[in-house]
């Protein structure tokens, strides 16, 4: 996914959380600005092409305060908007670095 097209939508304010992500965002004390920085900064780290009903992605970055953020989006070409689907601070215990998956044990 072309994360350039998800950065141009937050720009624009063409953005749709959903309620799950919102709940994660809370429980992870991330903030709209922390969010939108962290993607305006970051990397597509997993594609989900097969998605639906619109193809997604995993974005690493980091907020203002060098905290890791994880954040799930997908990006309606037809609308021109994106779609946060979930966002949360990853566990160390699951991901190197933030950005590779552990195997499962």
């Amino acid at each position: 996914m072309n994360i350039v097209k998800i950065q141009k939508a937050i720009k624009k304010g063409n953005v749709n959380i959903s309620e799950h992500a919102d709940e994660e965002l809370e429980n992870d004390a991330i903030n709209d600005d922390e969010l939108y920085y962290s993607v305006s900064h970051g990397e597509v780290i997993e594609d989900y092409a097969d998605d639906k009903p619109f193809p997604s992605c995993l974005i690493y970055g980091k907020d203002k305060n060098n905290r890791p953020v994880h954040s799930v989006w997908a990006y309606s070409e037809r609308h021109k908007i994106a779609v946060l689907i979930t966002a949360y601070i990853p566990d160390p215990e699951k991901w190197i670095n933030s950005k590779i998956r552990k195997p499962k044990r």
